[in-house]
């Protein structure tokens, strides 16, 4: 059941991180580009979770490189919201 969940997260990451990229280049708002890019971040955070407590299980901790990989998808969010529309 871990497995469907782990997946289903890295999926619905997966479709936010499109569909506002998608939305970026049809009308360059800056705010959607940056969350986009922060989206396909947590995106591969999720998957590195799926292997982590799914595939690779004990063999390797893949817990720094994850909290890693989601911090900077964060403060690219966080650079986007400050930075604003000028």
């Amino acid at each position: 059941m871990a497995k469907i969940i782990y997946a289903l997260c890295t999926l619905t990451s997966l479709a936010c991180a499109w569909l506002a990229l998608r939305s970026y280049f049809q009308n360059k708002f800056s705010l959607l580009f940056w969350t986009g890019l922060s989206f396909a971040g947590l995106t591969i955070s999720n998957f590195l979770l799926l292997l982590d407590k799914t595939v690779l299980l004990t063999t390797v901790d893949l817990l720094t490189l994850r909290l890693a990989v989601s911090l900077v998808a964060l403060l690219a969010l966080l650079y986007g919201l400050i930075q604003g529309e000028k």
